[in-house]
C-alpha cells in the first residue's frame, strides 16, 4: 500500500517535520510498503493540498499532529476527504489524548494511540486484505469500542533508523532521538502522560538505545554524506548518568568534528558532566525554566528546584563553553503578578544567549489541563481556539489577559535588548533595526 504523510505546518513550517511519521514511515517501507511525505504549507489553500494528495494517489493518509496544528489538520482533512476516498489516521500527542474529539471531525476515520509503529502496520495489512479495522491494537476506529494497547516495542533498537526524507531536513543538521518516555512528573507536560498511558500493558513506557544503535545510525548518515551537526531530541537527553559518560566517550572517538546541541534539566546535570558534554562536542544546551516562582514552580508544576540551581547549572555551562538557551512560560494557574515578575527577573538575571516565552496552554491529557477543567478556568468553546503560545484561552483568577499581554512585551523588549547588546555598535541604524524587527516577529509567531 501506498501511505502518505502530511505535516501541517501552521504559523510557520519549522525546520524539521514530525519524528513520528519518519519512525512509521521507515518500519513500513521495511515491512514492503510504500511511503511519501509533502508539508502542507501555511500559505496553502484548502484547495492545493487536495490536489497535491490526489497526485499522490495514497491508499491511507496519516497525520502527526500537536494540539496547535490540531485546527488547521481539521479544516484539511475535512476538505480532503470531501473530494477524495481515501481513509484518514491521526497520530500523536493530540489524537492520542483526545481521541474522541479527533473521530467526531469530519474525515478521521481511525486514531492511533501511543506508539505507531506496529499498530499502523497491521492497519495497512488489514486495509489491503479488506479485514476488519474494529479491534486492532491500538487503533480506535471511528464508531468502535477504544482499542486496548500492545506493550512498547521491545527491543528498540531493533526499528530501523528514521526515513530521513520525511523530516525535511537541511544542510547536514539532523535530529536524533536516543529514548522515549519521560520519567518526570511535571504537570504541564504530555511527555509523561505516556507512561501513564501504558499501564495497563504493565511494561515500563521508557527505553533507551544503545550507545552502538545511535553510533550506526550517524555512522550512517555520514557514509551518505548528510551529517554536520547533531540535535538530539530526547526530552531529556542527561537523564541517566552512567549512559551519558559513555556517549560522551564513544561519541568523542568517533564523531570529533560533529557538533551536537541537547536538551536537559538542570536537577539532572552537575559541573563535570557538563565539561564531558563540552569536550564530547556538545556546543548547545536548552534548559525548561518554565517559571521564576519556585512556589509555582513547585506546588504547581512539580519541579521542585531551586532559583540558585539555575544561576548556578547556567554559570558551568557557560564556563564548559556551551551556549545556554531556557524556555519560560507565562499564564500558569494559580500563578500571580507577583510570579511572573518573578520569571521576568530570573530571566534578566541567568542572561542566557537566547531563550523562549511562551504563554501556557493546558494541553489535553496533563494534569494541569484536568486542573483547568475542573477549575472552570476553561471556556465552552476551548476546543475551538487556537493554542497560539501568544495569548490565553483560560479564565484565570488571579491575573488577566492584560497581565499577561504585558508581561509577553516585557520578555519581548528583554530579548531585543539581549540581541542588540550582541551586535558591535559600529553596525548601522538599519542593522540594529532589522535584528530588533526579527525579534518583534519571532514573538508573532511563537
Amino acid at each position: 500500500m501506498r501511505v502518505l504523510f502530511i505535516e501541517v505546518d501552521t504559523a510557520r513550517a519549522w525546520a524539521v517535520s514530525s519524528l513520528g511519521p519518519a519512525f512509521i514511515g521507515a518500519y513500513l517501507r521495511q515491512h514492503g510498503h510504500e511511503v511519501c511525505f509533502f508539508r502542507a504549507g501555511p500559505d496553502e489553500s484548502l484547495a492545493e493540498v487536495v490536489e497535491r494528495v490526489r497526485a499522490q494517489n495514497p491508499g491511507l493518509i496519516g497525520v502527526s499532529l500537536t494540539t496547535r496544528q490540531w485546527l488547521r489538520a481539521r479544516d484539511l482533512v475535512a476538505a480532503i476527504r470531501e473530494e477524495l476516498d481515501v481513509p484518514v489516521v491521526a497520530g500523536g500527542l493530540h489524537p492520542t489524548f483526545s481521541p474522541e474529539q479527533v473521530l467526531a471531525s469530519p474525515g478521521f476515520d481511525y486514531v492511533c494511540l501511543g506508539e505507531g509503529e506496529a499498530c499502523t502496520l497491521d492497519l495497512v495489512r488489514a486495509l489491503e486484505e479488506g479485514a476488519p479495522t474494529d479491534s486492532l491494537l491500538n487503533v480506535w476506529k471511528e464508531g468502535a469500542p477504544r482499542p486496548s494497547l500492545r506493550s512498547p516495542f521491545e527491543p528498540i533498537d531493533a526499528l530501523p533508523f528514521m526515513a530521513r526524507d520525511l523530516l525535511d531536513e537541511h544542510h547536514g543538521c539532523v535530529h536524533v532521538s536516543t529514548q522515549r518516555g519521560c520519567p518526570f512528573p511535571c504537570t504541564y507536560c504530555g511527555a509523561r502522560q505516556f507512561h501513564d498511558l501504558y499501564e495497563e500493558t504493565e511494561a515500563s513506557y521508557g527505553r533507551r538505545r544503545s550507545h552502538e544503535n545511535v553510533l550506526a545510525e550517524l555512522r550512517q548518515l555520514r557514509q551518505e554524506g548528510e551529517l554536520a551537526y547533531v540535535i538530539f531530541l530526547d526530552d531529556t537527553f542527561t537523564i541517566h548518568h552512567p549512559w551519558v559518560k559513555e556517549f560522551c566517550r564513544v561519541y568523542r572517538e568517533e564523531f570529533p568534528e560533529v557538533g551536537f546541541s541537547l536538551h536537559a534539566r538542570v536537577e539532572t546535570v552537575n559541573e563535570r558532566m557538563l565539561h564531558q558534554l563540552a569536550e564530547a562536542g556538545c556546543k548547545h544546551i536548552t534548559y525548561g525554566v518554565e517559571s521564576g516562582s519556585q512556589r509555582v514552580r513547585t506546588e504547581i508544576m512539580r519541579r521542585p528546584v531551586s532559583n540558585q540551581r539555575f544561576r548556578d547549572v547556567f554559570a558551568w555551562t557557560r564556563e564548559a563553553g556551551i551556549m545556554v538557551t531556557a524556555n519560560y512560560m507565562l499564564g500558569i494557574p494559580g500563578e500571580t503578578r507577583a510570579d511572573l515578575q518573578e520569571t521576568l527577573d530570573l530571566a534578566e538575571e541567568l542572561e542566557a544567549f537566547d531563550f523562549g516565552y511562551f504563554v501556557f496552554y493546558p494541553y489535553p491529557g496533563t494534569q494541569l489541563f484536568r486542573v483547568c477543567q475542573a477549575e472552570g478556568y476553561l471556556p465552552e468553546d476551548y476546543l475551538q481556539l487556537p493554542a497560539n503560545h501568544r495569548e490565553s484561552i483560560l479564565r484565570l483568577p488571579h491575573i488577566t489577559q492584560a497581565d499577561i499581554g504585558e508581561f509577553y512585551d516585557a520578555f519581548t523588549a528583554l530579548r531585543e535588548r539581549v540581541y542588540r547588546g550582541r551586535l558591535d555598535p559600529a553596525f548601522s541604524e538599519e542593522v540594529l533595526a532589522r535584528e530588533t524587527q526579527h525579534v518583534r516577529d519571532m514573538a508573532k509567531i511563537m
